[in-house]
């Protein structure tokens, strides 16, 4: 687009640093410390872990992506490349028939940067890695590729936050936009629910680390997301302490500016449809009042940007 800033990683691939990213990154592969796993196997030996991911990634699909916010996915959709596979295991998962089932076909760095370069053929106004966690030396590699190609688009990093700090590192000056999902707060609620204990530490300081990278969101003047954090939460059922925790931290670690997206369309999903009774206090879609209740909670503790297209509650006091 016309006036608009230039994407970071093309800096990189003149200086030479995003080829020097590509071999860092894949030497991390060799004893696998890729997310906070950290299952210490040989990925470049085609060995699995956690996440069930070898040598290469497997993506489920690609597609001009129009139901993300709408700072992404302006008027021609953001250009969204899903991972399968997952390094969490979340048993409220939508996803879960993707992130924790065979799912895709293996993708080798071209035909990633292929995927790429068609989206931003069919207009897309960025490239969207969603659950790239598991698979970030692949997704240098393939934006290596693809830059060296003509892509020019904007990164986006579309993340459940349980993301390695070297990976994040690894990262910068690569991704534009990181969009971060904040789950849960308490490591009771995130063993039980996410089956990672450690994710609340794990997501604050990848978080902090994403926000020192790229900062508060900024937008162009057609309101399209250029540079900066964007943080999701997915409100649920009879978790709104963990939510109010949540709020306040993003307003007093990242402060105000803070984007953030509450995202009001949680439905019992995955293990909880599965087993119901082991999980009856979040077999249910959240109240009315739950969601009203959690955009106050998020006024209150001074976030002040919001997107509103996906979650239109009463306002309080309105």
């Amino acid at each position: 687009m016309s006036g608009s800033p230039r994407a970071a990683y093309l800096d990189l691939l003149e200086s030479g640093e995003l080829d020097r990213r590509v071999g860092l990154a894949l030497e991390e592969l060799h004893d696998c410390r890729a997310c906070p796993r950290d299952c210490g196997v040989d990925r470049l030996a085609d060995a699995i872990g956690v996440c069930r991911s070898g040598r290469h990634s497997r993506v489920a699909s690609c597609f001009p992506h129009f139901g993300e916010e709408d700072c992404l996915s302006g008027s021609n959709g953001s250009g969204t490349i899903f991972f399968a596979w997952c390094n969490l295991r979340c048993v409220f998962c939508q996803n879960h028939d993707i992130s924790q089932q065979p799912a895709g076909e293996v993708a080798r760095p071209m035909q990633i940067a292929e995927m790429a370069l068609h989206l931003q053929d069919r207009g897309c106004h960025n490239i969207n890695f969603v659950t790239p966690e598991h698979v970030v030396p692949q997704v240098i590699e393939a934006v290596a590729v693809a830059a060296r190609r003509g892509l020019r688009l904007p990164i986006v990093y579309n993340t459940s936050a349980y993301d390695s700090l070297r990976s994040l590192e690894l990262l910068d000056g690569i991704v534009d936009i990181y969009m971060p999902d904040f789950k849960l707060w308490s490591r009771d609620a995130s063993r039980r629910l996410l089956l990672a204990p450690d994710y609340p530490e794990v997501a604050r300081a990848a978080i902090r680390e994403m926000h020192r990278q790229v900062g508060d969101l900024v937008l162009d003047e057609h309101g399209l997301a250029q540079r900066g954090v964007l943080v999701r939460h997915l409100v649920m059922p009879g978790l709104l302490n963990e939510s109010r925790e949540i709020f306040a931290w993003l307003a007093h670690e990242l402060g105000t500016g803070t984007y953030l997206n509450l995202m009001g369309q949680y439905s019992p999903a995955g293990k909880v449809v599965a087993q119901p009774d082991k999980y009856n206090d979040i077999a249910r879609r959240p109240a009315a009042g739950e969601l009203e209740m959690a955009f106050g909670l998020a006024e209150a503790a001074g976030v002040r940007r919001f997107d509103k297209r996906q979650f239109r509650p009463a306002r309080l006091g309105s």
